[in-house]
């Protein structure tokens, strides 16, 4: 199975919640920023995770109370994706 991107993620997340006003989403150190900072709330995060539980048929249990970032989130799902047959 192919490896989740930060640019897929960000526009998985853009898809999910829209962009917040003022976000900068093309920084450098987007994936290390809190998603609160980027303008995500726990809901954003959570409909985030449910299209990446479908796309790519993984599970992630618990997620939304680990991740706090969007490198967590890809490292998260990457896991995941390295664990499938």
């Amino acid at each position: 199975m192919s490896e989740l991107t930060l640019p897929d993620l960000v526009e998985i997340f853009r898809q999910c919640a829209g962009e917040a006003e003022g976000a900068d989403l093309k920084s450098d150190d987007v994936g290390d920023r809190e998603l609160a900072a980027l303008g995500y709330d726990s809901l954003a995060l959570l409909e985030a995770i449910s299209h990446v539980e479908r796309k790519y048929a993984i599970g992630m249990p618990d997620a939304e109370t680990r991740i706090r970032t969007l490198n967590e989130f890809l490292d998260e799902a990457n896991g995941q994706l390295s664990r499938q047959p």
